[in-house]
């Protein structure tokens, strides 16, 4: 998905809507005109970012939509997950690639929030452009912004009102994160994913979110899903070997299990004795290689690549069981948790990977290898996702992840926060009640915070198919009351603890301050400058004459205006 800055507009030709604008709006056209260059380059950063706001808003909440992703590979996706639409959109306006840079940080740090982040920062600098417009001055604003910030956060703090016991069953908390990205069965699925993460909890209540693996193999449907111990992959045993129950080593290869040309056990004649002797010499090279392995105790190969019958039989008769991945992403993994590398030819690695056993697991016509080992502390598990379509099953796993993830942030924060909007109204009404006993600078970027708060609760309700002026002006009126705990739900509005929606504290918080954060970068800037791309060879060839000499008007300049 291709992104302009440009700002001329043609007239027959509408900007689609997952652009980034190619043109400003006529209005804004006309404003631009009238408006500095420090105005005008505000302008052009709120409309990057409105228009990549525009792209996630309706992905937002549990009734967000889904959207079709066309891959660069060209490769169709169905999924609501905004951190994977951001990953495939190609930004050039400097102002939406700090936004994604900002949202896919949350999501690495805390699992959840991306389109928090970004429909946020939209919409405080929405609220930044009209106080710069009003005449504020960017250095006031930014330190306005700050105090509000400030206020918040302390805030914040103060509306935990539950916290996830030691020994409590951890399904309430991570309910609402999960059910945000699953499609379907998320009471099944947030269970599986709680057991899985109480289990792998260390003995001084730590918890290592590698130590939970998600292995997706089609077929069934997603109540089929269950725990394996040990690390399970998709994958097959090549040959008569199907298990081995003590003292596995491992190597790993992602290469060919075979001759390196893999056309040529596929000729059915060979024409010449020098490609029958080439054919003899590679077969040779592969057998000395499983002896090799033989040798340095590898008694199983994980293979991601192409696996040939024949050297299979000899590695069998070597005693070394052949597994055939299915997926990279397995064999990287398998590669980080046993501590070996993976290899890119037949060759035994210098530390190979140690468990207690490696069997095939057969769950209902699928086939999973799991690979189990003897654990002093937390034991290693694997959430084996089964359903009867990718998009599904894409889905479900990417509320696994969130879930582990979420139930890691609790391991370091215990407390909840009231979901459902419920969290933002109750900041909008603290700062527009500080903001009214201010005066100043203070007392404007209290509002506008609160306004750009406001904004998230109120997409909730537009995503539910809610009549959203009305769900706001309700909530408004029961949270002048002083009841904070009033949200948004599927019907209108809802009481987040009777429905047991929560949003994870230190979640919330980090989202908060890296908004705040870009926002108070961004409004600082009042001029964008990129530099021209010359050839390296015109630069090193092209001589310098009289006429280039000097500041003639025809002179090429080094630097231009991003507009």
């Amino acid at each position: 998905m291709a992104v302009s800055p440009s700002s001329e507009a043609k007239p027959n030709k509408v900007p689609s809507a997952l652009e980034l604008p190619q043109r400003l709006a006529p209005s804004q056209e006309k404003k631009l005109k009238s408006l500095g260059e420090e105005q005008s380059c505000i302008l052009r950063a709120t409309t990057a970012a409105q228009t990549l706001g525009s792209i996630i808003r309706p992905c937002y909440g549990p009734c967000g939509r889904q959207k079709f992703l066309v891959t660069a590979k060209g490769e169709t996706i169905c999924t609501g997950h905004a951190a994977a639409i951001l990953k495939a959109l190609e930004l050039e306006h400097p102002a939406a690639q700090f936004v994604r840079e900002v949202a896919q940080t949350q999501a690495e740090n805390t699992g959840d929030g991306t389109a928090f982040v970004v429909l946020l920062t939209e919409a405080l600098l929405e609220q930044a452009q009209y106080l710069l417009w009003a005449g504020l001055p960017r250095t006031q604003l930014r330190e306005a912004f700050a105090t509000a910030t400030a206020e918040v956060l302390t805030t914040l703090s103060s509306l935990a009102i539950r916290s996830l016991g030691p020994l409590e069953d951890p399904s309430w908390a991570l309910h609402s994160v999960m059910n945000t990205h699953a499609l379907s069965e998320t009471e099944y699925l947030t269970k599986l994913v709680a057991h899985a993460c109480w289990v792998s909890r260390e003995p001084n209540g730590s918890f290592i979110p590698e130590h939970i693996g998600v292995c997706v193999l089609q077929g069934g449907a997603l109540t089929d899903s269950r725990l394996l111990p040990g690390l399970a992959i998709s994958g097959k045993p090549c040959g008569q070997m199907t298990e081995l129950l003590a003292d596995a080593r491992v190597a790993l290869f992602i290469c060919p299990f075979g001759p390196t040309n893999t056309f040529a056990l596929a000729t059915p004649r060979l024409s010449s004795s020098e490609e029958l002797l080439r054919f003899r010499k590679q077969m040779e090279k592969v057998e000395k290689e499983i002896e090799q392995l033989a040798a340095m105790d590898i008694n199983v190969a994980v293979v991601w690549g192409e696996v040939n019958e024949k050297m299979v039989v000899q590695a069998n008769s070597c005693g070394i069981m052949v597994i055939q991945a299915k997926s990279r992403k397995e064999m990287v993994y398998l590669s980080e948790t046993m501590g070996t590398p993976l290899k890119t030819q037949l060759l035994p690695p210098l530390e190979p990977g140690k468990c207690q056993k490696v069997y095939m697991q057969d769950l209902q016509g699928s086939v999973a290898m799991v690979f189990e080992w003897e654990y002093e502390s937390s034991p290693f598990l694997t959430v084996v996702l089964r359903g009867p379509t990718t998009q599904g099953l894409r889905a479900a796993e990417q509320a696994v992840y969130h879930g582990i993830d979420a139930f890691s942030q609790l391991c370091q924060d215990p407390r909840v926060l009231p979901g459902a909007g419920a969290t933002e109204m109750t900041l909008a009404k603290m700062l527009e009640d500080k903001g009214s006993r201010l005066e100043g600078p203070n007392s404007l970027a209290f509002q506008a915070f609160a306004h750009a708060l406001t904004s998230l609760p109120k997409t909730l309700a537009e995503n539910a198919g809610l009549d959203a002026q009305c769900v706001m002006a309700e909530m408004s009126g029961i949270h002048q009351t002083g009841n904070f705990l009033i949200g948004v739900g599927t019907d209108g509005i809802i009481n987040v603890a009777h429905e047991g929606i929560w949003d994870i504290l230190k979640s919330k918080a980090q989202g908060l301050q890296a908004v705040a954060e870009l926002v108070q970068q961004l409004v600082t800037v009042d001029e964008i400058i990129v530099a021209k791309k010359t050839p390296v060879y015109q630069q090193i060839t092209r001589p310098t004459t009289s006429k280039t000499k000097g500041s003639s008007p025809q002179r090429e300049k080094f630097f231009g205006k991003y507009i």
